[in-house]
């Protein structure tokens, strides 16, 4: 058969699936694949160095530059021997288990499509169980629900109980929020946290430094952190990898140098005998001391929340070659100096007090220069969490901009990045020190932690599949662990903890409102949704909502929001119902953002027939986030994209006839609430394009 031309005058952007019977089944082949295809992408060689190398740079600033005030935050007096020995066992012990063992190999696994963070794994579990609604836009994404005879025994009764009990939902749900939202309230802490520890060791140097002075140079640190976020995560990375490679280094070399000379016996802390004697022999007293303890690794949250932004491999390697191995030194050499300080007062400052000498000008601007990018772990973890929630509808979308066209997932947020500097500043003006700020500041780390425990558990019985006696011990053994941090931290309640506690609360209570709000909106959306055979115009003898209609020249395009092809748009049908009129011709408009930055012009567009509505068609724009679609003229390309469809069909003519027809004489648009802006092309136009809106 041959092919008829495009339209003259008419550019086209790409080819059109045809109408044909072999192409509508190859259109529904593409929206699966669109809407079911994995997001995850995968890097090897070169470019996984590349990106290890930059998650060096954002995730482990944070837990990196732990070692500028853990011991401060952890002892009041000199510590004996003993104590110092056991407080250095348990961060040995800390690291191993909670960040190696638990986050490195474990939970990193537990990824949802490559996205990561808590409400990754809620989102994971609802894909996995009926324990959700879902929005009108998602239905026609598969669930990947197992067969119930494919899980253990215990899986069964537990996915059971989840999906009939309304209550266990909502606190699963509550649960998943408050993990994100622990996360963007540490994102407020963190920035201030690293920033006054580095900026207090000038003091050692400078002791006439006053408080006001400290926190003015923190709070413009900060402003110029901030400010330099539209950059992007790749090159915010690539730029700060140098600087925590270096820290981190130079924090081996240091411990180093102070086992050599002063204590190397304080590496007998690797026996996990002396944790536990610390423990025991300072009852009470070495349960509280957790709280500062657990600063050490602050952070972690961030290699699970920026897993999007990066890979699980990129991760690991950044985190087994090098910032694990140098923290174990930095602490024992620490601990070292400090056991063999004749003045007492190491503890107080435990960084810059125990660099060699000769070293200290160079530390400290290494210090500062990495307190800064410590920073950059919770901000880039907040944009990442902000996209999954909003992809969610557990908040109202905001501008998102993805800042490489390379590594799809890093993205930008202005409004988040703003409001986040603002409640930065403000916390570093009010606590003022690390010592107050770090009560506030442990209490969300360890709470994440857990919540992230006891998820993944779940997502390993009901996803993994794996039986119930497996999982329950290791839950357990993790949980127990988490949860002797946990307590010690709400000791420190009263003392400034409260004040994430609450932010988190708030934040939690506003999404939870949110999606509250959204599944309201679906089900009274879908009580006006009409199936396409219930208007049925073609003919066929039944009686529709359609019958008694009058048809207007023109064309009508209607938005078509959830692209769903078992429903008709409700602004069609609310168009109809009030008017009582139909265009001759109508299009169901439906764009399809992909995760990809863009889309071949050849694979662009896809037309289909509503074969029970005459003269209707559904045309779905699939577009990348860097592709500019929205211009000036997209209506005249999608009339000529759908003029060479039906130029390529036989006995089509009258149909292709009537289009130009309807095109010819009148168009009008209706997008029911949603707003299109059209962005002006051409040098020097001042003239604003946009879609008309009508309000139904």
């Amino acid at each position: 058969m041959a092919e008829a031309d495009a339209p003259s005058g008419t550019e086209l952007p790409g080819r059109i699936h045809k109408l044909a019977d072999v192409d509508e089944e190859k259109a529904r082949r593409i929206a699966e694949h669109d809407l079911q295809g994995s997001r995850k992408q995968t890097y090897s060689g070169l470019v996984l160095v590349w990106l290890s190398f930059q998650a060096t740079g954002v995730i482990y600033g944070d837990i990196g530059t732990s070692p500028l005030y853990v011991y401060s935050s952890t002892f009041s007096s000199q510590p004996s021997w003993d104590d110092l020995v056991g407080s250095l066992s348990i961060i040995i012990w800390a690291l191993t288990l909670i960040v190696t063992v638990k986050y490195c190999f474990i939970v990193l696994h537990a990824d949802d499509d490559g996205q990561g963070g808590t409400f990754a794994l809620y989102s994971l579990l609802t894909r996995y169980t009926h324990i959700s609604h879902r929005d009108p836009k998602e239905l026609a994404v598969g669930l990947k629900r197992h067969h119930t005879n494919d899980l253990k025994a215990g899986g069964k009764s537990l996915r059971e109980v989840l999906e009939h009990s309304k209550a266990c939902q909502f606190a699963l749900q509550f649960v998943g929020v408050l993990g994100v939202s622990m996360v963007m309230a540490d994102g407020v802490l963190t920035p201030a946290q690293s920033v006054l520890g580095a900026i207090q060791g000038i003091q050692v140097a400078n002791p006439d430094l006053g408080t006001s002075a400290i926190v003015g140079i923190s709070c413009a640190i900060l402003v110029v952190l901030f400010l330099i976020q539209p950059l992007g995560t790749s090159k915010i990375g690539t730029t700060f990898a140098p600087i925590v490679t270096v820290w981190l280094l130079f924090n081996l070399c240091c411990g180093i140098y102070n086992l050599s000379v002063h204590d190397h016996s304080v590496l007998k802390a690797f026996s996990p005998h002396f944790a536990f004697a610390y423990l025991v022999r300072n009852g009470r007293e070495g349960w509280k001391s957790l709280g500062g303890l657990l600063l050490a690794f602050t952070g972690v949250e961030a290699m699970f929340a920026d897993l999007g932004a990066f890979s699980k491999r990129a991760v690991q390697i950044s985190w087994l070659c090098l910032a694990y191995p140098c923290l174990l030194f930095a602490y024992a050499g620490q601990a070292a100096y400090i056991s063999a300080d004749e003045t007492q007062t190491a503890f107080t400052n435990p960084f810059f007090n125990t660099v060699p000498p000769g070293s200290f000008y160079f530390g400290m601007v290494i210090a500062v220069l990495a307190a800064v990018v410590a920073s950059q772990a919770m901000i880039t973890s907040t944009f990442q969490l902000l996209t999954q929630i909003m992809r969610l509808s557990y908040f109202p979308h905001i501008k998102v901009v993805h800042t490489s066209e390379t590594f799809h997932e890093q993205v930008y947020m202005p409004l988040a990045n703003w409001l986040l500097m603002i409640g930065t500043v403000i916390v570093t003006a009010v606590y003022n020190n690390t010592t107050s700020l770090g009560n506030a500041y442990g209490v969300c780390v360890i709470t994440v932690t857990f919540i992230t425990t006891c998820m993944v558990s779940l997502v390993a019985i009901l996803v993994w599949r794996l039986p119930v006696y497996m999982v329950l011990p290791v839950w357990l053994f993790f949980g127990a662990l988490d949860g002797a941090f946990l307590s010690s931290v709400f000791e420190k309640v009263p003392d400034g903890a409260w004040f994430t506690l609450m932010l988190a609360f708030i934040l939690s209570s506003v999404f939870t409102l949110w999606r509250f709000g959204k599944e309201t909106q679906w089900r009274a959306e879908s009580l006006d949704q009409l199936s396409p055979t219930s208007l049925d115009d073609t003919g066929s003898g039944t009686s529709s909502a359609l019958s008694g209609l009058s048809t207007v020249p023109g064309l009508g395009i209607f938005f078509d929001k959830a692209g769903n092809p078992a429903h008709v748009p409700p602004c069609f049908a609310h168009f109809v119902a009030k008017f009582a009129v139909r265009p001759a011709v109508v299009v169901f408009f439906h764009m399809r953002p992909l995760p990809v930055p863009s889309v071949a012009a050849d694979e662009r567009y896809v037309v289909t027939r509503m074969p029970a509505l005459a003269s209707c068609y559904s045309v779905t724009l699939r577009h990348g986030y860097a592709d500019d679609v929205l211009q000036p003229g997209m209506a005249r390309h999608l009339v000529a994209h759908m003029e060479l469809a039906l130029s390529r069909t036989r006995h089509d003519a009258a149909e292709l006839e009537t289009l130009r027809a309807a095109s010819a004489s009148q168009t009008v648009y209706v997008l029911g609430k949603e707003a299109m802006r059209i962005r002006p092309t051409g040098a020097g136009t001042n003239r604003a394009w946009g879609f008309p809106r009508a309000l139904l």
